[in-house]
C-alpha cells in the first residue's frame, strides 16, 4: 500500500529539502563543468593555438617593412670587381603623428636642425643638403611610400654625424641610422678612357622610376607571393647592362623590420629585424687587360683620324668606335668596347641628375649591340653602319653554294659593272681599282672586288631567282646571325636593318648591292658573331658575357656552358676557297707573328645629303686553329684598314700576350726573358743606363 506523506507537515518539509539538496548538488556540478572546459579551452589557447593567434594577431598591428638585400658583385674574368655594393650609414626617419597633418611644422623645424647639424659634423667636401631637400625626402603626404615606411634623409654619414644621432637618439624622436648599400662600379679615368667597360656593366635606379618605364619591374610590383622577393620603391634595381639583365640573380632577397602601426597606420614601435640575403655574383668572361687595351685602343685611333689623313683627307666626325672580340671555340666575349665610356659612378645612388645626363646622353649606351647617334651637330651615321666589304666573304659561299659559279671560275674586272635596264645602273670599285683578271673567286675577296659581287653574286641570283632571290638572300644573312638576335646576353639588342627588304626598289638593284655590302646595317656584335662562324666554318656560338654565377659562400649556382645555335653547311672546297680570299694585305697587321683571316670594309652610306666612309673590319686569328675573333667599326672613319684593323690588332697583342693565340700566354715568356736578362747583366756588369737610369738600346 502506497504510504502517503501528505498529510504528515514533517515528512514533507523532509522531501522538499532532498530535492532542494539535489538541485543544488546538479548546479554546482554543472558550474564545475562548465569550469572545467573554460580553463581546458584556455589552456588549449595559451599552449597550443596561441603562437599562430599572436602571430595573426601581430599581424593586425604589425606591418613587415621589406629591408633591400645587398646587390651581389660584378667581377671579370681575373676576379676584378667591376660592379660591387658597399655598406654606408644613411639617416632615416620613421613618420609618427608628431610630424603629419597638423604638425607637419614640427617636421619642418626637425629639418632645420637636421640640416644644421649635417653642416657642422658631415663631410664638408661633400655636397650639402638644403632643409626644402630634407622636407621633400620626408615624403610628409605619403606620396612616395607607405606612412609608415621609413625615409632616407641623407645617405654616406661621416663618422661624427653617427656619433652624434646615436648619442641623442631621444632629441630625434623616428630618426634612426641604418647601414645599407651603395653601388660603386670600377674608374680608372685615363687616355681618355673612365671604367671597364662601362656600358656593358649597365647602371642602376631606383625601382618607382623603373616600374614606371620597363615592363619587367611593372610586373613585379606588388605581385611577388614570397616576401623576401617583393621590391621597395626606394631600392636600387638594374636598369640597364648586366645589372639589368641578371637583376634577379644579383638582387638577393629582402630582410625585414617589423613595425607596430597604431589604426592611423603610423608607426608606434619597432618589434624586431630579420637580415636580408645578399644577392649572386657574376664572373664575367671579360678580361681587364683585353678589355682596356680595345677602349685606349678606339681612343689613340680616334685621336690619330683627327690629325692624319687617310686617303687623302681628315675625319674629324670620327667620334665614336666599337669593338667586340669572341673566343671562337667558346663564343665568350672578352672585349666589348663602345667608346667613348664615361664614369658610371654617377648612377651610384640610383639616380643621375640634370647636369651629369646631359654629359652622357650620347655616350651611356652600348653601341655594340645599339644604334644610336654619336650627339654631333648635323647629320652623322649612328653606330650600326653598313657592312662593306666584309661581307664579301658570305656573298661568295652564297655564289659557290648556289652554283653560280664554281672556285676555279675566272673573272675580268675592268673596274665597274653595269646592271638594270640598258645597263643604267653603275657601280665602281673603291677608288676606282682595275683588278683586271682574277683567277678565282678568292682572288676577288682578296682584292674587294665590288664589280665581281655584282656581275657573278647579284645579277646572277636574280637571273636565277628573280624576286625571290631577295627571300634566298635573307634566309643566308640571318644563318650567320645578320638580322638576328645573336643570344648575348644583354637587354635590348638591336637586330639590324636590312635596306634589302625595301620594296621600293627592284629586286635585282637590291640583290646587286647587297652583295658588296651595302643594304644591310648590323651590330658589332653581329659583326663578331659572323667572323667567328666564318672561323668555326659555319658555327654560330651563341655570346657569352658572364662565365659562372655564385652565391654568397661562393658556390657555384650556374656554369654557362659553350652554345651552337645553328649550324650552316657548305663544302670544304668551299670554305678554303672563301678564307683562302681573307688576306687582304693590311699594313697595321705588319710583323704580327700569326698567320690570320681578315677582311676589310668600307661602307659609303648617304647621311644627310653627302656621302661618309665608315671604317669596318673582322678578322679571326690563327687562320687554322683559330682562338680569337674581332670586328671593329669606326664611323665616318674612312677606310677600313686605316681605321679600323689597328684596333684590331691592339686588341690581338693584348690577348696573345694573356693567353696566347698559340696557347702560350707572351706575358709568361717575357717575365721568363726579363728574368733572363736581369741574371745575364747581374752576371757580366755590361748594362748602360742613361742619365734617366733607363737601359739604353735599339728597339723595333
Amino acid at each position: 500500500m502506497k504510504k502517503n506523506y501528505q498529510d504528515d507537515p514533517r515528512e514533507k518539509e523532509a522531501a522538499q529539502q532532498r530535492h532542494f539538496n539535489i538541485r543544488l548538488n546538479l548546479f554546482f556540478f554543472t558550474a564545475f563543468a562548465i569550469f572545467t572546459v573554460i580553463i581546458v579551452r584556455l589552456a588549449i589557447l595559451q599552449f597550443v593555438e596561441g603562437p599562430s593567434l599572436i602571430k595573426q594577431g601581430g599581424n593586425l598591428a604589425v606591418k613587415d617593412i621589406p629591408l633591400p638585400p645587398t646587390r651581389g658583385t660584378i667581377y671579370d674574368r681575373k676576379n676584378i670587381k667591376l660592379a660591387y655594393s658597399t655598406p654606408v650609414q644613411s639617416l632615416y626617419m620613421t613618420l609618427t603623428n608628431e610630424y603629419t597633418g597638423k604638425n607637419e611644422a614640427n617636421a619642418k623645424e626637425l629639418a632645420k636642425k637636421l640640416v644644421a647639424k649635417f653642416n657642422e659634423l658631415g663631410d664638408q667636401s661633400g655636397e650639402k643638403l638644403t632643409v626644402d631637400q630634407v622636407v621633400e625626402a620626408m615624403d610628409l603626404k605619403s606620396r612616395l611610400s607607405g606612412g609608415f615606411t621609413p625615409r632616407r634623409l641623407k645617405v654616406g654619414l661621416s663618422n661624427k654625424e653617427i656619433a652624434y644621432f646615436m648619442e641623442h637618439k631621444s632629441e630625434y624622436p623616428g630618426i634612426d641610422v641604418v647601414e645599407e648599400s651603395i653601388r660603386n662600379y670600377y674608374t680608372d679615368p685615363k687616355d681618355g678612357v673612365n671604367g671597364l667597360a662601362v656600358q656593358t656593366v649597365g647602371y642602376i635606379k631606383k625601382f618607382k622610376g623603373a616600374s614606371t618605364s620597363l615592363n619587367f619591374y611593372k610586373l613585379k610590383t606588388g605581385r611577388a607571393d614570397d616576401p623576401a622577393l617583393q621590391y621597395t620603391d626606394t631600392e636600387d634595381v638594374g636598369f640597364d647592362g648586366l645589372e639589368y639583365q641578371y637583376q634577379d640573380e644579383l638582387r638577393g632577397k629582402n630582410g625585414f623590420k617589423s613595425v607596430s602601426v597604431d589604426p592611423r597606420n603610423m608607426a608606434s614601435g619597432i618589434a624586431d629585424v630579420t637580415p636580408p640575403e645578399k644577392g649572386h655574383d657574376l664572373y664575367l668572361n671579360i678580361d681587364s687587360d683585353v678589355q682596356l687595351a680595345a677602349q685606349k685602343a678606339i681612343m689613340d685611333q680616334l685621336s690619330w683620324l683627327h690629325t692624319h689623313p687617310v686617303s687623302g683627307k681628315y675625319h674629324p666626325n670620327a667620334r665614336t668606335g666599337f669593338a667586340v672580340a669572341m673566343e671562337v671555340s667558346t663564343g665568350n666575349v672578352v672585349a666589348m668596347a663602345s667608346m667613348p665610356d664615361y664614369d658610371p659612378n654617377v648612377w651610384r645612388t640610383g639616380g643621375i641628375s640634370g647636369d651629369n645626363y646631359d654629359k652622357i646622353k650620347n655616350v651611356y649606351q652600348n653601341g655594340t649591340i645599339r644604334s644610336f647617334g654619336s650627339g654631333q651637330k648635323g647629320q652623322h651615321p649612328e653606330s650600326v653602319v653598313l657592312l662593306g666589304s666584309t661581307i664579301k666573304p658570305l656573298s661568295v659561299l652564297i655564289g659557290l653554294n648556289d652554283g653560280l659559279f664554281t672556285t676555279s671560275t675566272p673573272y675580268y674586272d675592268k673596274g665597274y659593272a653595269t646592271f638594270g635596264k640598258n645597263d643604267s645602273s653603275r657601280v665602281q670599285n673603291s677608288q676606282g681599282h682595275v683588278y683586271g683578271y682574277l683567277n678565282s673567286p678568292a682572288d676577288a675577296i682578296r682584292h674587294s672586288s665590288n664589280t665581281f659581287m655584282v656581275d657573278m653574286v647579284g645579277e646572277r641570283l636574280y637571273k636565277k631567282h628573280g624576286e625571290k632571290g631577295i627571300d634566298l638572300w635573307d634566309e643566308y644573312m640571318k644563318k650567320f646571325g645578320l638580322g638576328v638576335s645573336t643570344g648575348v646576353d644583354l637587354p635590348n639588342e638591336y637586330l639590324g636593318f636590312r635596306e634589302y627588304t625595301n620594296e621600293k626598289e627592284t629586286a635585282l638593284s637590291r640583290l646587286a648591292y647587297a652583295s658588296f655590302g651595302q643594304q644591310g646595317k648590323y651590330t658589332t656584335m653581329q659583326l663578331a658573331q659572323y667572323a667567328t662562324m666564318l672561323a668555326t666554318r659555319g658555327k654560330r656560338m651563341e655570346p657569352h658575357l658572364v662565365n659562372m654565377i655564385k652565391d654568397a659562400q661562393g658556390n657555384i649556382v650556374k656554369k654557362f656552358e659553350p652554345k651552337v645555335l645553328g649550324e650552316a653547311k657548305f663544302k670544304n672546297s668551299y670554305w678554303n676557297e672563301v678564307l683562302k680570299g681573307m688576306a687582304t694585305d693590311v699594313s697595321a697587321f705588319d710583323n704580327f707573328p700569326y698567320d690570320f683571316a681578315r677582311k676589310t670594309g668600307t661602307s659609303t652610306q648617304s647621311v644627310g645629303g653627302r656621302l661618309v666612309d665608315n671604317g669596318v673590319f673582322i678578322a679571326f686569328a690563327p687562320r687554322n686553329n683559330p682562338k680569337l675573333a674581332v670586328a671593329v667599326v669606326i664611323p665616318e672613319g674612312g677606310f677600313g684598314a686605316q681605321s679600323a684593323a689597328p684596333i684590331a690588332r691592339k686588341i690581338f697583342d693584348a690577348y696573345d700576350m694573356e693567353y696566347g693565340l698559340d696557347g702560350i700566354p707572351k706575358k709568361t715568356l717575357k717575365k721568363a726573358e726579363d728574368a733572363a736578362a736581369g741574371t745575364a747583366a747581374g752576371t757580366t756588369g755590361t748594362g748602360q743606363t742613361d742619365q734617366t737610369g733607363q737601359t739604353t738600346g735599339t728597339t723595333r
